[in-house]
């Protein structure tokens, strides 16, 4: 495997100019795809006053395509999907978690399971930290996508798998939807229900989560168990409001954002936004959605041959959105993006065109700015700020 850091090194906007101007950095942890010359995970400062990453790694953590990272709610652990399936170097899906040093941030390997699935490409934790709900999306058709619980001790060791939930596929799509993808699972804020947003399904799915009645069984369906979506849709990544009143989902296929009420495990639709109207297919490719931390802003990707930024206003009371901008993210397939702890730059993980992307961004308006930096790395998948201590 080739080394990475003269690629990196390459790429950095005078990098050790930033290096040196840069006080008490901000790190970024960078998920990725190995195919190629990625080895991992990357630790990487960055600048939150400049907007600039400092190529030159401050770890690398070698890792089997770490391709979604979950930080726990103290930053002290790190979880990760391994999203290996068959073909691949590695053929078993797996999760691993990490220590995090909380004077250095270095991360050192606690434990490893296996996600009893193909391709896990997403996790979250119960907001008791107790539990890791593990996406085996499974691209393909046998044995189909699942939903696997991950018990987390006290001190981020990883237990085996206690339960495995599966769902019908929809089949409007015979070559996408022949069988169940899960692409994300993700805890009410009051952690009394997990939603599993199913690809293959076009369904939300909702759990109740209550690990003490059962501790091997810790969800039970909910009454609704489902969320019914457009045919061929294709639900990918939900996203709770910051009061919990609300909640938005991307349907990837379809590149739509559905908006809803939250209440007491009931999701109700309230809206839906497209994201290329009347565009070819090709277009159509929603991808993550974030918001910003004063809840006034929803940013979403589309990928395909769109390759743009979607920027919203959240209505305050309702939830609903109303658009106000899109912009080029510059590169190829932006598969996930991060608002930087400032709230001044918003980060773009191009994993096709391998690189960073950093923007500015206007906290008062929530529209983006110019590009400040262009950092290749190879197929960069998540990416996650460890905050100051």
């Amino acid at each position: 495997m080739r080394n990475l850091w003269p690629l990196l090194m390459a790429g950095s906007i005078g990098a050790m100019g930033v290096q040196t101007a840069m006080a008490e950095p901000v790190e970024l942890l960078v998920g990725s795809y190995t195919a190629g010359q990625s080895q991992g995970i990357y630790r990487l400062a960055f600048d939150s006053t400049t907007g600039q990453i400092n190529a030159r790694p401050l770890q690398v953590v070698k890792s089997e395509n770490p391709s979604w990272l979950t930080l726990s709610k103290d930053q002290r652990h790190l979880f990760v999907v391994n999203e290996n399936g068959p073909g691949q170097a590695d053929p078993v899906g797996r999760v691993s978690s990490y220590a995090i040093d909380p004077k250095t941030h270095a991360l050192s390997l606690i434990s490893q399971v296996q996600s009893l699935g193909n391709e896990p490409t997403h996790s979250s934790l119960s907001v008791d930290g107790s539990h890791l709900f593990v996406s085996n999306y499974s691209v393909a058709e046998d044995p189909g996508g699942t939903l696997a619980v991950v018990p987390v001790a006290a001190d981020g060791k990883l237990k085996a798998v206690v339960q495995m939930s599966s769902h019908p596929a929809s089949r409007v799509n015979p070559e996408r939807q022949a069988s169940a993808h899960v692409h994300s699972t993700i805890p009410s804020p009051d952690d009394q229900y997990v939603f599993a947003n199913d690809l293959g399904a076009d369904k939300v799915f909702a759990y109740r989560f209550d690990p003490k009645a059962n501790p091997q069984l810790p969800l039970t369906p909910a009454n609704p168990a489902f969320v019914q979506l457009p045919p061929g849709s294709g639900p990918r990544h939900l996203l709770f409001s910051r009061d919990g009143k609300h909640a938005w989902l991307t349907m990837e296929m379809s590149a739509q954002v559905a908006v809803f009420d939250y209440h007491d495990g009931t999701l109700e639709q309230t809206q839906i936004v497209d994201l290329a109207a009347g565009q070819p297919l090709s277009d159509k490719a929603a991808a993550a959605l974030h918001a910003s931390a004063d809840g006034k802003f929803l940013y979403v990707s589309n990928r395909g041959t769109a390759n743009q930024l979607l920027v919203f206003a959240i209505d305050p009371v309702t939830g609903r959105l109303t658009e106000l901008q899109r912009r080029a993210v510059e590169g190829d397939h932006p598969r996930e993006f991060s608002l930087d702890p400032s709230g001044k730059f918003l980060l773009i993980a191009n994993q096709k065109s391998n690189q960073i992307v950093v923007v500015e961004r206007d906290a008062k308006s929530g529209l983006l700015g110019k590009t400040v930096q262009k950092l290749p790395m190879d197929a960069p998948s998540d990416l996650k700020f460890l905050l100051r201590q």
